[in-house]
Parts: C-alpha cells; sequence; structure tokens
C-alpha cells in the first residue's frame, strides 16, 4: 500500500492515547492546569467513574477569547513564556492536554479571565470544533468532558469496572491536593460527595492529615534535610505503621506528583532493617531543587522524573530517612495501644450496675484459683505476693516505681509477655519480638566493627555471565570484597568466587553472584550483597532470641527492657512487627468508669 498522510483527527486520537490512558489521566491533567491558573478553589465531579461526565470547575485566571481558541490546539501552551525547557516552573506544559481529551470525548469549556466583560464558551465533539459563543459563566474556568472514549471503542473496552476507575480519580486528586494547601479541593460522584478538603494555608501537616488521616499524622514523625541545594521535608509513618502495598507513597518533586522507581528503592532501602520485604511505609515527602537539575518530560504522563545526579537524591531520601528513624528507635505506633484498649472496652469493660461482690477469702491463693493466668512467672515481690499471709495481689508502693522509659518489671505472662509498670502506665512486651531486634543489632554492630567473617572455598566457583551483568559486576569487586565476597576476571563474560561471606553458610555461590549482578546493574552499586548479609542476620537474629515459652526471672526481664531502651530500633522487630505497646493510666481508668 502506498504511504498517506493520516486524517488529523484520527492523528489526534492516536496522539491522546499517550497522555489520557484513563478518567484518571484527563482528571490529572485539568486539575493541573486549574493549579497553574492560580486556582484557589477545584472542584472534582465525575460519573460512571469518569466515563460518563468528568468536571472541573475552578476560580483560577480564566482565559480570554484567543487564549481560548488556542487552548484547544495542539502543542499550545502558555506555560513556556519563553521557550526555556529547562526552566519548568508549572505543572503541565507538553501543550496537549485538552486537544487530546477532545479527541475521545465531547468537550464543553466555560471561561472568563479576571476583569473581563463576558465569558466565552466553545464545544469539541469527537475532535470536531463547533465554534466560539459568548457565556454568562462568572469567573475562573469549567471544563466538562462527556462520554469519555466514544469515539475509540477499543479503548474503552479496556477500561477497569466503574469502581476501580473511580478509586483512581480519588488517588489523583489526592496526590495533587496533598502538595497544595492552600487550595480547597472537594470531588464528587454521582453517589454523591467523597471528600471537601478546606485550604489550610501553608500548613502541609494539617493538609497531609486530611488525605491521610489523624491517625497517620499521629504515629508519623518529620523529615527535613538539605543536600547540595536539594531538600527534603515531610512525614515518613513509624515502621510498626505499615501496610501491605506501596499505594500510600506520596512523592513530590517541586509540588509535582511522581511515581518513579528511584524513590520506591530509597524508601524501600531506608525502612529495610525495621520491615518485612512484603510490608510498606506510608510517606508523604516533598523534594525542591533547581528545575534545571531534574527533567520532568520523559514521561507523557508526567509521572516519572530523571535527575541530573539521581546518585545525590537517592543518597539524601535513604540517609534522611535513617536518621529520622534511628531518632524515633523507641516510639512504637500508638495503633497498637488503641486496638489494645478497645479491645478491652468492648470485651471486658464493666457495666455499671452490676452486682457488687465481695473480695476473695483470706486464704484464698491465686497459684490453685480459676482465674489464675497460665504460665503465670512469679514477680519481684515489690509487685506481687503470691501465697503470702494476706494471700493477695497488692500494689507495689509508688517510690519502687522505675522511672525508666519501659518501666519496671512485675509479672511475665504466658511466658511470652513481660509486664512492666511505667510511672503513667503499663507496657507489655513481646520478649522474642524485643530481643530478636537487641540480637540482631549486636551482630550488625560486629559486622561493622570486626568486619565479615569470610570463608575460603575449597573449590573456586566459575560464574559465566552476559557482558551486561558483567560490566556492572567488575567495577564493585573492591566493595563486594570488602562485604566478603571475594571475586576476580575469569576470562570473558566471567567471574570467579575465591572466597564468600562465612555467614552465608552452605549457600549457591552462583546463584548469589547472578543476583547481585542483577541488581548492581539496576542500581549501580554494591548494596545486593550487603542486603544478603542483613537478611542473614536478621534470620541469625530470629533464630537465636529469646523464644516464646521461655521462663525469665525478674532480673533477665529488667535487663531486656534496659537494653530496649539503649538499642535503636527497639520499637520493632526485623520483621516491622511492635516489639511492645504502652496503655496509659488515664486509659486503663476510663475502662473502669474512674474518668
Amino acid at each position: 500500500m502506498p504511504v498517506r498522510r493520516l486524517d488529523p483527527i484520527l492523528v489526534d486520537r492516536i496522539a491522546a492515547g499517550e497522555v489520557v490512558e484513563r478518567p484518571a489521566s484527563a482528571v490529572k491533567e485539568l486539575v493541573e492546569n486549574a493549579l497553574d491558573a492560580g486556582a484557589t478553589r477545584i472542584d472534582v465531579a465525575i460519573e460512571e467513574g469518569g466515563r460518563g461526565l468528568i468536571r472541573v470547575i475552578d476560580d483560577g485566571c480564566g482565559m480570554d477569547e484567543a487564549d481560548l481558541a488556542l487552548a484547544i490546539e495542539r502543542h499550545a501552551t502558555s506555560k513556556i513564556p519563553d521557550g526555556d525547557l529547562t526552566q519548568i516552573a508549572t505543572l503541565g506544559f507538553r501543550g496537549e492536554a485538552l486537544p487530546s481529551i477532545a479527541a475521545v470525548a465531547d468537550l464543553t469549556i466555560d471561561t472568563r479571565a479576571r476583569g473581563a466583560d463576558c465569558g466565552f464558551s466553545i464545544r469539541v465533539e469527537a475532535g470536531e470544533k463547533r465554534g466560539l459563543a459568548a457565556s454568562n459563566w462568572p469567573r475562573g474556568t469549567r471544563i466538562e468532558a462527556r462520554a469519555l472514549f466514544a469515539a475509540t471503542p477499543a479503548r474503552l473496552k479496556f477500561l477497569k469496572t466503574e469502581r476501580t476507575e473511580t478509586a483512581a480519580v480519588i488517588d489523583v486528586v489526592k496526590r495533587l491536593a496533598m502538595a497544595h494547601p492552600d487550595v480547597r479541593f472537594s470531588l464528587s460522584t454521582d453517589g454523591g460527595a467523597l471528600f471537601d478538603y478546606p485550604a489550610c494555608g501553608e500548613d502541609i501537616a494539617r493538609r497531609i492529615a486530611q488525605v491521610l488521616g489523624d491517625e497517620f499524622r499521629a504515629n508519623a514523625f518529620p523529615i527535613d534535610a538539605e543536600r547540595q541545594g536539594v531538600r527534603l521535608t515531610g512525614l515518613a509513618s513509624l515502621p510498626t505503621y505499615n501496610r501491605g502495598n506501596a499505594q500510600a507513597q506520596y512523592v513530590y518533586v517541586n509540588g509535582r506528583p511522581v511515581r518513579d522507581k528511584l524513590f520506591a528503592g530509597a524508601i524501600r532501602a531506608a525502612y529495610l532493617d525495621f520491615l518485612a520485604h512484603d510490608r510498606h511505609p506510608t510517606v508523604a515527602l516533598f523534594i525542591d531543587c533547581d528545575p534545571r537539575i531534574v527533567d520532568v518530560n520523559v514521561h507523557p504522563a508526567k509521572a516519572e522524573v530523571r535527575f541530573a545526579d539521581p546518585g545525590l537524591v537517592r543518597g539524601l531520601v535513604v540517609g534522611a530517612l535513617k536518621q529520622a528513624l534511628s531518632a524515633q528507635s523507641h516510639r512504637s505506633a500508638n495503633t497498637n495501644a488503641r486496638t489494645a484498649i478497645d479491645m478491652l472496652a468492648q470485651g471486658g469493660a464493666p457495666r455499671y450496675g452490676s452486682p457488687y461482690r465481695a473480695p476473695p477469702p483470706a486464704n484464698w491463693d491465686i497459684a490453685r484459683s480459676p482465674f489464675a493466668p497460665s504460665g503465670f512467672a512469679e514477680a519481684p515481690q515489690a509487685a506481687f505476693d503470691v501465697g503470702a499471709p494476706e494471700a493477695r495481689v497488692h500494689e507495689a508502693p509508688v517510690e519502687a516505681i522505675d522511672d525508666a522509659p519501659l518501666g519496671a518489671a512485675r509479672a511475665q505472662l504466658h511466658e511470652t509477655y513481660i509486664i512492666a509498670q511505667t510511672r503513667n502506665g503499663l507496657v507489655i512486651v513481646d520478649q522474642h519480638a524485643a530481643h530478636e531486634r537487641l540480637v540482631y543489632e549486636k551482630l550488625k554492630k560486629q559486622r561493622e566493627e570486626t568486619g565479615v567473617a569470610r570463608q575460603i572455598l575449597l573449590m573456586p566457583v566459575v560464574v559465566d555471565l552476559d557482558e551486561a551483568r558483567m560490566n556492572a559486576l567488575a567495577p564493585a569487586f573492591e566493595e563486594l570484597a570488602s562485604l566478603g565476597l571475594v571475586l576476580e576476571p575469569f576470562g570473558p563474560g566471567a567471574a570467579l568466587v575465591r572466597e564468600a561471606p562465612a555467614i552465608l553458610g552452605d549457600v549457591n555461590h552462583k546463584r548469589l553472584v547472578e543476583d547481585i549482578a542483577d541488581l548492581l546493574a539496576e542500581e549501580g552499586d554494591a548494596r545486593a550483597l550487603s542486603r544478603k548479609l542483613d537478611h542473614v542476620l536478621a534470620t541469625c537474629a530470629c533464630h537465636h532470641s529469646v523464644r516464646a515459652g521461655r521462663r525469665l526471672s525478674p532480673a533477665e526481664m529488667n535487663a531486656l527492657l534496659r537494653e530496649m531502651e539503649t538499642t535503636p530500633g527497639a520499637a520493632q522487630c526485623n520483621h516491622g512487627r511492635p516489639t511492645y505497646v504502652e496503655l496509659k493510666l488515664s486509659d486503663i481508668e476510663k475502662l473502669f468508669g474512674r474518668k
């Protein structure tokens, strides 16, 4: 067949696929345009998950007649006044959003420029313009896109369910709202209003709480760091406040929400010592930098960015998060305590007006009582006195209470949990989880101080690699040797394993080197072996720590508490589970109607 030019409308529909993948993509483009127009209020409404209707109304600067006529033309934009692509200070500048949406939907725009005597309206049906007309629209801009993808039924067929598409729109609006606390955002569907976030000035923490909830804010810590002109701020969750996926990780570059492997890997690396591989923290991180060192135009939907020095940015994120996590190492998520209180309130709180029960008789023995807890360990006499002449449990004198953060051990329940009394309440410690963290930190410290013990292989192992993996592995030989893995070249496309870290034991050395080469090719440094060693240390810590079911003496329990108070990350084990739950006395008193 001869070469021919495609129909302009067909060209627009093909190009629209780069920008408008689904209803959420159109919503993102329209909301970003409203933000760039200086809006202080943005109202979004959708129907049928965005298929039937997308409406975005803002109170921004609006457009005059000439601007409106050009706005629906391809590659027309007001966001690059001097044509310098290295100085992008707006959220979007490709100049394809409106024409792309108009190519796959029925688009109507009503707008009025500030100070103008009247507004203007334009309609585009499946790429065909219907002309400009005067409008009585009062201020800003209203854009409606109806029957999305009606002109491209193949694309419509591949959309997800209405519920899924609605969830994608919600996520897009929330991500944009979080970065602009000075703008009021609302979202509604054909089922009613979903949320309305009032403007809160420059209080970014308040907007984060609006979007992610007060529970996240209460279980998060602030991030504020700067390196070579790149600044990182925001909030990150405690390791014990985690989720099963990474959907609640919000990262912004100069106010632009991005989903980038660079940040996903950096966040995962920072929490590596605190979370299991299938658990993820919640974060809201904001990076501010010179626009000239970041390319925001590497992805059609502007979802990815590229930095001139990605190592600098990654190091900043990992370092800032790790430093902040170390400062929060003895803080556990308060949701654990709140959950415990709620469970007690539902199952064990006494009802007012219940019949009075007389105290136990003088000869009552708690050890023989049917209410005696299984595995009850004898604690210090100051706290419990089992079988004494008074034969009752009595409260320790105030002066005996330890003022240490985790208090003084008073009992061991089910040979698994340590009960400690603090000045303002009590602490329940999971002895295995707590000791696992202590052993792990000791092993890491030992590795840092004395190095990684090596084991010489009786028979060196030859590992064949393709050119790309060998090129990534070769420059890291020296760094890998410092971690206990000694390699040397063995002809073209092969490496010889001479020594390996002794702690790895009988490991498949060929697979180990292949895995490290893959990660080096992807990430560019020798973190792969370090991660492997950390995983082994964590496994060793788990198997060599105090197991559940072991009876501890009072001295051992208190020694464990004191060591927890001085060990980094002691609030959670290596898998992200909390090591202790603290119950405030005020919460306990509420259970008994004292407050």
